[in-house]
């Protein structure tokens, strides 16, 4: 096995660990509110916030992880009429926009998003955590989204995608 497909799939493990961490979080919190709510008869207000800034780590993490199993969402009718040919040079432009997607919007303007809350000193509004540490998972998801479409990109021109 190459380097590069072992680096690959410790990256995939840490981040379905990191994944299945985060979605356990999500449930103990929702289970605890909702039994602080209906059986001790008060709420926290915290457990909401945590329940949202879990779904939004897990969310963008998760579009990550998918984009380098290549099990994200697609319509494939017309690439499947495509002769082998023109779906490998299909397969590498998707590979090469899904790039330029995680640079320009998930890195550029999720550094610029995290920059800017960092600097306003915006802080959530019960957990009082600065909003910067929570959009941070946006220029990281893109990160690795990018590095996932290199990888793509030299296994489609190996030949070891083919689809």
């Amino acid at each position: 096995m190459s380097t590069s497909k072992r680096i690959f799939n410790k990256i995939n493990r840490i981040l379905e660990v990191f994944l299945i961490s985060i979605f356990a979080l999500l449930v103990i919190d929702v289970l605890f509110q909702v039994f602080s709510r209906y059986i001790i008869g008060t709420s926290f207000t915290w457990t909401e916030e945590l329940a949202r800034f879990s779904l939004i780590w897990m969310t963008v993490l998760g579009a990550a992880y998918l984009n380098a199993r290549r099990e994200h969402l697609s319509m494939d009718f017309l690439y499947d009429k495509l002769s082998p040919k023109n779906q490998r040079k299909v397969s590498i432009l998707i590979e090469i926009l899904v790039f330029l997607f995680a640079l320009v919007v998930m890195f550029i303007g999720g550094s610029n998003l995290v920059y800017t809350t960092l600097h306003l000193e915006q802080l959530s509004g019960t957990l009082r955590i600065p909003l910067g540490y929570i959009y941070a998972i946006l220029p990281f998801s893109g990160l690795l989204i990018m590095c996932f479409s290199v990888y793509h990109i030299s296994n489609i021109y190996k030949n070891k995608i083919t689809n």
